[in-house]
This record gives structure tokens, C-alpha cells and sequence, in this order.
């Protein structure tokens, strides 16, 4: 099934405002929910994770290349509002989750350690929502332990046929074009990653300056960058290659933000027509980081396929 919204949909339980996350005062309203903080073990290192809620059905939120669990900030709190429980996770090596220098930060790595953060968190399964590489990392998830993943909800997934995706490979052409100034140490990560998230929006307006050097903070330094680029090497096809599409049984919806300058529309139609049963809708003049552009649309989705998804469970 296909749909087009626009960002103007909402329900009326989205007239409450999500809350104010901490050093970030002048991007999100105050309101009731603020998240717990968690670090969660799960063998080389620990996992950041932001828990809106308690007791609810719990909702996995996965974040995409060089941002975090912040992306999710305008989305968890109303998760929590719908009484679920919303994880809002930073897979391992992003955001404030542990970074090994000699960790593995691939696709397949990323999904055991999601796997084993859900058993120390001991959410048997939970709908697992994945945004770009967070994406993949949701689908090699419910391919390889279907058990876990209740619903797949997937948020401008990165093309399994396109891997690393435009992005990653902008940002390692741009870093190769200022090698130089690189191995001295003198460019940090913002003229590079900032591009990036200027991108991955449509409208200038959602991508302010502050908001960029916000993603920016867990890159600051000469370390920072290689850390960043480290990441980048890491996101390899070769983790995809056994995830059959066609054998995933779980309620699946994909929502596209057409405006997605690295991936064209079509992926998400044949990623939609692979998926057996699952349900895709285009968001006309929306870029790849849909939680930036159109919170409100993307959580009325999501809150209107869990409530469908159970019904059908």
C-alpha cells in the first residue's frame, strides 16, 4: 500500500510538547516527559539508551550515520505520551555509547549488541523503528532474530544494493579532497559532517547552525574525526548480503522522505514490493532526516501502525 502526507498531519495527542532535553533549551519545548539515562552492557562496551515511559509496549528507536539518539528527541516523549515506552538507542561508537578502538561498528555487529541490549533491558521483542543505517541495522535484526522484532518501521532506510550509501561515500570523498589538511590535524569534523546534515534536510530552516554543532559534539577534535571516519569504513555490504527481504514476516511500514538526496524514491518502492504485506508512504518536499523535518507526521504514523499492527497480531 503507498501513501503521500504531508507534513501538516497530526492527531490531537501531539498538541502535548515533548520535553526539554538538557544543554538544548532553544530546539524543543518543555513538557512532561523526560527521558532516563541508561548504560547498558553488552560486551566490548555499553550502550547509551534514553527510556521515555514505563510499562508500556516498548518501541526501539535506531538512529542513522553521524547522528544519534538526539534525532529521536521530538519523537520518544510522544511515544511515551501514547503509553508505550520508547528506547531511544546509540548504537555502539555514536552518540555517548562506548567507542573501542578496536570495536567492530558494522551493520552485523550493531544488530547483536541492539540484540543483547534488548535481553539485559529484557524486552523479549519490541517494534523496532530504524532510521537510514539505523535501517539496516533493523533489518538485519528482524532477519536474523525474528523473534525480536515485533514491527519494522523504517525511516529512509540506506539501499541494501547501495551500500555505504551516498552520504559515507560524500564524506570519504571530501575528507580524501583535504587529506592533507586532515593528517595535520588541522580541519575538524564540522566542514565535513556539517555538509552532510545540511543535506540531509530539504528545508535550510530545520538544520540551523546550533542544531548542527549539536550532532557535531561527539566529533570534536582530531579524534573525533578519525572516530567518524572510522565509522564511515565500517558500514561494509558484505553484513547485508544473507538478510532476505522477502523472507521477513513481521508488519512492516516504510516511510520515504522523497526528498533524500543520496537515495532515489524508486528504493523505497522496491524495498517495498521485496518486504512481503509492507505498506510504504511518500512525504512530498521532506529530506532524509524525517525526525528533523516532520516530527509530527512521523509520529502519527508510527502510533497509527502499532495500533493497527496489534490489532492484526
Amino acid at each position: 500500500m503507498h501513501a503521500d502526507l504531508t507534513r501538516g498531519a497530526r492527531w490531537s495527542y501531539l498538541q502535548r510538547r515533548p520535553a526539554r532535553l538538557p544543554n538544548y533549551p532553544c530546539l524543543v519545548e518543555e513538557g512532561p516527559i523526560d527521558a532516563d539515562l541508561l548504560r547498558i552492557p553488552v560486551g566490548p562496551g555499553s550502550i547509551h539508551v534514553e527510556r521515555y515511559g514505563h510499562g508500556g509496549a516498548p518501541v526501539v528507536l535506531l538512529h542513522g550515520f553521524g547522528t544519534s539518539s538526539f534525532v529521536w528527541r521530538n519523537i520518544a516523549p510522544e511515544i511515551a505520551l501514547a503509553n508505550r515506552t520508547a528506547f531511544a538507542m546509540d548504537l555502539f561508537g555514536y552518540g555517548e555509547s562506548d567507542r573501542p578502538f578496536d570495536a567492530d561498528f558494522g551493520i552485523a555487529s550493531q544488530a547483536e549488541l541492539v540484540d543483547r541490549a534488548l535481553t539485559a533491558l529484557r524486552l523479549p521483542k519490541a517494534t523496532v523503528v530504524g532510521l537510514d543505517l539505523g535501517g539496516a541495522v533493523a533489518l538485519r535484526l528482524a532477519s536474523t532474530r525474528p523473534e525480536r522484532v515485533e514491527r519494522l518501521f523504517l525511516v529512509n532506510p540506506i539501499a541494501l544494493d547501495e551500500i555505504p550509501a551516498g552520504d559515507i561515500t560524500a564524506l570519504q570523498r571530501n575528507t580524501a579532497r583535504l587529506a592533507f589538511r586532515v593528517s595535520k590535524g588541522i580541519l575538524g569534523v564540522a566542514p565535513i559532517l556539517g555538509e552532510l546534515l545540511r543535506r540531509s534536510v530539504a528545508d535550510p530552516a530545520r538544520m540551523p547552525d546550533k542544531l548542527i554543532a549539536r550532532y557535531l559534539a561527539p566529533y570534536v577534535g582530531e579524534e573525533g574525526l578519525n572516530h567518524l571516519l572510522l565509522l564511515a569504513r565500517s558500514v561494509d555490504d558484505e553484513d547485508m548480503e544473507d538478510v532476505e527481504l522477502g523472507s521477513l514476516r513481521q508488519p512492516t511500514q516504510i516511510v520515504w522522505g522523497d526528498q533524500d538526496p543520496w537515495i532515489a524514491p524508486k528504493f523505497a518502492d522496491r524495498l517495498s514490493d521485496t518486504i512481503p504485506g509492507s505498506r510504504l508512504v511518500h512525504l512530498p518536499g521532506v529530506g532524509r532526516l524525517v525526525p528533523e523535518e516532520a516530527p509530527e507526521t512521523l509520529v502519527s504514523l508510527l502510533l497509527e501502525f502499532i495500533g493497527a499492527a496489534a490489532l492484526q497480531s
